[in-house]
């Protein structure tokens, strides 16, 4: 039974960095494709990015951006606590949402980033 459970959200100013962090129990974020997705008020949850699993045949992983979040967002994961962040850099408030990371067909409760003057 997977569980992931998000962290690190807050309030911050525009221009502000925030880390999320996706604490994984029941299977190895070095095994398994890891993504972060958002809801902002009134819209679809979008996804954002991903850190694939090791490829079978070259053991490479890879990461992917949302053309939205490239250069600003990014993605990594530290075995040792299991855990995946998501490292956020020049907020603006378009990027208010909740923020959720998933894996293995399961979901976080969500963490709530708020970016206000």
């Amino acid at each position: 039974h997977v569980q992931l459970v998000e962290s690190g959200g807050g309030l911050v100013q525009p221009g502000d960095s925030l880390t999320l962090t996706c604490t994984v129990s029941g299977a190895s974020v070095d095994h398994w494709d890891v993504a972060w997705f958002r809801r902002a008020p009134g819209k679809e949850r979008e996804g954002l990015s991903c850190l694939s699993r090791p490829d079978d045949s070259t053991n490479e992983r890879k990461t992917y951006y949302k053309d939205f979040v490239k250069g600003r967002f990014t993605i990594s994961r530290n075995a040792n606590n299991n855990t995946v962040a998501l490292q956020m850099n020049n907020l603006s408030p378009e990027d208010t949402a909740i923020y959720y990371c998933h894996a293995l067909d399961s979901w976080g409760q969500g963490t709530q980033v708020t970016v206000s003057a």
